[in-house]
């Protein structure tokens, strides 16, 4: 059972399917921080929803990074640090803008609450900056 546990939880991994169950872990954590932001910047502080989505939307990728950099993936990143963000930014504000068009459709045109919204916002959010980041950051490669 240890060695299982260990596997699962602490030992670095290159298994896709171990990194997509930690991602998932991480992504949980990383959506606390984000939906939390997000209501209580609407909510209390009184900001745009759209507004306070890109903020939380922040929160949430830096926490994300956080975790991912340090217990996701660890094997096989790129060299250099400043191409890493770089590239983990650009991924950062693809994902951003998926969010923010998301929550502008179900919110605006649907007529869905904007935490709903942001729910089904971060389903799709959550593949794409998972695949995004697994193919283009985290993958071997050659003279990076």
């Amino acid at each position: 059972m240890k060695a299982l546990l260990t596997k699962l939880f602490i030992s670095p991994t290159t298994n896709l399917w171990l990194q997509l169950l930690r991602y998932g872990f991480v992504g949980g954590v990383a959506f606390v921080a984000d939906y939390g932001s997000l209501y209580l910047l609407t909510e209390v502080a009184h900001f745009h929803y759209l507004t306070s989505a890109a903020v939380a939307f922040v929160i949430g990728l830096t926490v994300n990074y956080l975790l991912s950099i340090s217990w996701v993936f660890k094997k096989e990143r790129v060299t250099k640090p400043w191409i890493e963000f770089m590239v983990f930014a650009t991924i950062g504000i693809i994902g951003l803008g998926l969010n923010e068009g998301i929550m502008y459709l179900f919110t605006e045109c649907l007529q869905v609450h904007y935490m709903v919204s942001k729910l089904i916002s971060t389903g799709v959010v959550f593949f794409w900056n998972f695949f995004a980041r697994k193919l283009l950051l985290f993958t071997k490669h050659k003279a990076i």
